[in-house]
């Protein structure tokens, strides 16, 4: 249509007027908040700023790369000791002490069972080998030069008598808490060098055979997180065919479901008169312990517990019944946020294609996080360096970590950088939201819906990033300040919780729920800003005071949708990860049950993925429900009779509203 702003009031109080050419959200659009768009642009080209000078001055190696037992940064000269030859960590206790070591040992073909040699051990002073009978050459493991002989195993500290058994109880090896641990073949993942998993069972069997049957259990965990890992690569398919894939599906599913006669209604319904039965019946459990404990005979219970239980079930009695007041006052609101529902999944099904919007946005954050993560590494490494020595358990087994100092420069940088990762994923989050009202939007004010398809989905990602950047960024902007706010509040809160200050801390405490609870408002306020730039084009200022001012028009129509939106959100999540994981556990148990320890690892991982697929459809339908309510209300204000846009469910309702308005009027 031609653009043409559409009479409103400085109160807010009038109804919205539809302009004469007016046929859905408008095409001819302009741009809006270009300041903002600016502003953002800016902020990304200081970080790439921020971020050439870090990785000029910094070294990501401090970070990034393995720290020894002494403090020394593998394949760096950092610390005490050059260690630029030996890039690599071998660990030698559970408190992640190691070795530096030019290559993580491959024993595959070097040793008769390819996975240990036990009679050779990298101790924190260097390596042991039991003479005769140790398999590996001497220099097969080279460490670097450590000198310290206080943790060199010998003998006596390492391998008494030539046992493994004994070893295994050994000063040095201590159960895997000691100075030193066996050679083994080991996996390199990330600069470190972590043990086969095949050769912790191998050093298991031959001390048990040695007589060190506490071994079993020191490994019981190893092997669980082992047999773990080995089901989820064996049943990979599977996960990511039923966790993505049949997730995606059956929340179609569930969409459609929404649209069979009654279902709707038992879901909605159901979960809100089982919320006052579970309310009124906690009250009811709660009241008759009280009388049960004052009856006693003699009292067991004390005056303050019993007077405790009665209270609690008063208010229980008290939120059931108004909460049942609340649904029976609002029961034509509920019908309205049902409709509302049902047309969102109609919209849904309509444009499929939305659904697989958020993985677009995911991958923008994915970009966006790639670059920030490798400033930010290097902006850290530009500290100075600190590394502390700690000792644990009762034989004082040392191990360092390190720290960082940075000036004032690189802190504000820190803080910059902080705000340029919640300013952009605020950002994305906005466009997103823009992007899906106003395909929603062109779906409810479109006459012929049969004209609508997932092409009209390409089509307002173009006009949401060519037009409505701004607007975006000028919401987004406005919730990273109120993040960074809370942000430096919790330092203050630690530091204050540091100094023991009681008051301090409480005072902090409630500015941070203050300052929560005003984002949590203007997040509401923004989601229905960005509906109104969908539908209108306008710029943020303009939306979020007409988004406001409809929401005081119609406070109890949106608390409801509120509540429905809710309800059906969370059990379409649990609905779609459940049905997804017992699907899978079929499928598995018949497929693949032979060749995995157990099906439990598979299963639920793929419920923890369809349960993200799930949230991310269901954030999808939960914006697609609150489009569909202003579309409502604007068509319902502006329109009158057939010339309103209204089908369906919302149709129906209206057509029982306007029949129960004329019957009320022909009775008075």
């Amino acid at each position: 249509m031609a653009r043409e702003e559409m009479p409103r009031d400085e109160e807010g109080t009038d109804k919205l007027e539809a302009p004469a050419d007016f046929d859905g959200p408008t095409d001819d659009r302009h741009c809006t908040d270009i300041v903002c768009s600016i502003l953002i642009v800016i902020m990304w080209i200081a970080m790439s700023g921020v971020g050439a000078y870090a990785v000029t001055n910094g070294d990501y190696r401090k970070i990034l790369n393995p720290l020894d037992y002494d403090g020394n940064i593998c394949g760096t000269d950092f610390g005490g000791v050059d260690m630029t030859e030996y890039p690599y960590l071998y660990y030698v206790n559970s408190y992640s002490g190691g070795v530096c070591v030019k290559e993580c040992p491959k024993l595959e073909g070097v040793t008769a069972d390819g996975l240990t040699d036990i009679y050779t051990v990298v101790s924190y002073g260097g390596l042991y080998q039991v003479e005769g009978l140790a398999e590996l050459p001497s220099d097969f493991i080279q460490m670097a030069p450590y000198n310290d002989t206080s943790v060199l195993c010998d003998s006596s500290t390492c391998f008494p008598n030539n046992n493994p058994a004994l070893s295994w109880y050994s000063r040095g090896i201590n159960q895997g808490y000691g100075f030193g641990w066996y050679a083994t073949d080991t996996l390199e993942l990330f600069w470190r060098c972590t043990t086969n998993g095949d050769a912790d069972d191998r050093i298991k069997n031959i001390t048990i055979a040695s007589g060190a049957t506490a071994l079993a259990y020191e490994s019981e965990g190893n092997d669980f997180w082992n047999n773990l890992y080995a089901d989820m690569f064996t049943a990979r398919a599977y996960i990511l065919g039923f966790g993505i894939g049949m997730a995606v599906g059956i929340g179609f599913f569930y969409s459609l479901l929404l649209r069979v006669p009654g279902c709707l209604g038992l879901f909605a319904w159901g979960s809100i008169f089982a919320t006052v039965a579970i309310l009124g019946g906690s009250g009811g459990y709660m009241f008759g312990k009280s009388e049960e404990w004052t009856a006693e005979d003699p009292q067991i219970q004390t005056d303050r517990t019993i007077l405790a239980a009665q209270v609690v079930s008063i208010i229980l009695f008290v939120l059931a019944g108004l909460l049942f007041v609340f649904v029976i006052c609002l029961r034509k609101q509920i019908q309205l946020a049902l409709g509302c529902v049902k047309e969102a999944a109609r919209a849904i099904g309509a444009m499929p294609l939305i659904i697989f919007f958020p993985i677009l946005q995911a991958a923008g954050l994915v970009l966006f996080m790639v670059a920030w993560t490798y400033y930010a590494v290097f902006l850290a490494s530009m500290g100075d360096l600190v590394t502390y020595k700690y000792t644990f358990g009762p034989l004082d087994t040392s191990v360092s970590v390190r720290n960082f100092a940075w000036d004032d420069i690189v802190y504000r940088c820190g803080w910059f950088l902080f705000f340029c990762f919640l300013w952009t994923c605020q950002f994305i989050l906005a466009l997103g939201k823009i992007i899906l009202a106003m395909c929603v939007a062109k779906w409810y004010f479109t006459r012929d819906k049969s004209t609508i398809g997932s092409s009209i989905v390409l089509k307002c990602i173009y006009d949401a990033t060519r037009y409505h950047t701004g607007t975006a960024a000028f919401g987004s902007i406005l919730i990273a300040i109120l993040q960074l706010i809370r942000a430096i509040i919790a330092k203050f809160q630690k530091k204050a919780k540091e100094m023991n200050a009681q008051i301090a801390e409480a005072l902090l405490c409630c500015c941070q729920c203050c300052v929560l609870c005003f984002e949590k408002c203007l997040k509401f306020l923004n989601k229905n800003a960005y509906i109104q730039t969908a539908m209108f084009g306008t710029n943020f200022c303009v939306s979020a005071k007409e988004a406001f001012f409809l929401i005081m028009r119609n406070a109890a129509r949106i608390g409801a949708i509120a509540i429905i939106s809710e309800v059906i959100t969370f059990v379409g999540r649990i609905f779609v990860s459940c049905v997804t994981a017992g699907l899978a556990y079929i499928a598995v148990s018949e497929m693949l049950r032979d060749e995995l320890y157990s099906v439990a690892g598979p299963c639920v991982m793929i419920f923890i993925i369809a349960f993200f697929v799930s949230d991310m459809f269901m954030d999808v339908f939960d914006m697609a429900i609150a489009t569909i309510l202003q579309c409502f209300v604007a068509d319902e204000e502006m329109f009158e009779g057939e010339e309103r846009y209204a089908e369906g469910a919302l149709a129906k309702w209206v057509d029982t509203q306007e029949e129960e308005s004329e019957r009320t009027l022909k009775v008075t």
